[in-house]
């Protein structure tokens, strides 16, 4: 595969003092040549990687699977045919992969990136994996003269294609500064939370309270169809009082309560993702007791077969477990 010629994108002039950062807020930036590679074009990686190749930037790709990388052959970028020789072609390389096993594999394995990533290069990984993965990944990059960054993705595969994705973003200032036109090319808000590291364990955070949101509201509506009450009206009370989520409010009605269960965020990622937000807990002497029940609802919910769907269809299997027709929203009359 020949290497890509460098084309121009540009990258700020400074590192950012705010935490809190959305696009279009960078300015004095200037041109800046990268050569990006990026690895895992998965259902999340895909539009990540597409949204970079319509804003122009040089982009190799691999994944093990070769199909994969033909639509994003189509928009011109170039196919490598492992993580070596994109790591021989690359300046920045990008990881979107299912998790801490395949991301040390692919970066710390014996023919992985670091392995051929010159020194002055540069490793994000966008994956949702473990702190022990971010910080031995940080710490293996630093002997190297290799940057690293850790900016897993919040918000669905469905904002991924329209470029919308949320970033939380654990980095150096000046690593920070250079990812940033990458991050801008493929999300729409950019959270700086801190050095290396921080980003894996905000997306921890986060994953934490919006899975357990899911089970709660499960539980909740399921009892609410055992006594036999209007689901419109029951919805219409949750979201006046304090009881609210934007889980229950947001995305619900727009999928199970719609009769939509497929994957935006299937109950499999997020017993994986509970799964790590535990065994983080436990590495802090942290107890996390609801973390750990939420979990067996959502392993209860796979051995049902419920595995590959939306998150939010965590009611119908809560329903399914108690005999209950999962309730529906009347079509046309979403909750105010």
């Amino acid at each position: 595969m020949p290497c890509w010629t460098a084309k121009r994108h540009r990258t700020p002039t400074s590192a950012y003092a705010s935490r809190s950062l959305k696009s279009g807020e960078a300015k004095g930036e200037e041109a800046r040549m990268e050569r990006v590679g990026f690895i895992g074009l998965g259902r999340m990686g895909r539009p990540m990687a597409s949204n970079l190749r319509r804003k122009q930037f040089a982009l190799s790709v691999f994944d093990m699977a070769p199909t994969a990388a033909a639509a994003l052959e189509e928009l011109g970028a170039s196919r490598a045919s492992s993580p070596a020789e994109l790591a021989r072609c690359s300046s920045v390389v990008m990881t979107m992969l299912p998790g801490p096993r395949e991301v040390r594999e692919v970066v710390l394995g014996a023919d992985g990136l670091l392995a051929h990533l010159a020194p002055g290069s540069l490793v994000m990984d966008t994956s949702t994996v473990d702190p022990a993965t971010s910080d031995a990944l940080a710490a293996a990059c630093a002997e190297k003269g290799v940057g690293f960054v850790d900016a897993p993705v919040g918000r669905l595969a469905s904002h991924a294609e329209r470029g919308e994705s949320l970033f939380m973003v654990g980095a150096s200032d000046t690593d920070f500064a250079r990812v940033r036109p990458l991050l801008e090319a493929m999300g729409s808000t950019i959270h700086h939370c801190g050095p290396p590291g921080s980003g894996t364990r905000t997306k921890l955070v986060n994953n934490h309270l919006a899975v357990l949101l899911c089970t709660l509201n499960a539980e909740a509506l399921a009892l609410a169809a055992s006594f036999g009450l209007d689901l419109e009206r029951t919805l219409e009370v949750l979201h006046g009082t304090t009881a609210t989520n934007g889980q229950l409010k947001v995305n619900w009605p727009q999928k199970v309560l719609a009769g939509d269960t497929g994957p935006g965020f299937a109950i499999d990622l997020a017993h994986k993702d509970l799964t790590l937000i535990v065994e983080a807990g436990n590495a802090e002497r942290v107890p996390l007791p609801m973390a750990a029940a939420g979990r067996e609802t959502l392993s209860s919910a796979r051995a049902r077969g419920f595995g590959g769907k939306d998150f939010s269809a965590l009611l119908d299997a809560q329903c399914d477990l108690s005999g209950l027709p999962p309730p529906r929203l009347k079509a046309g009359t979403p909750p105010g």
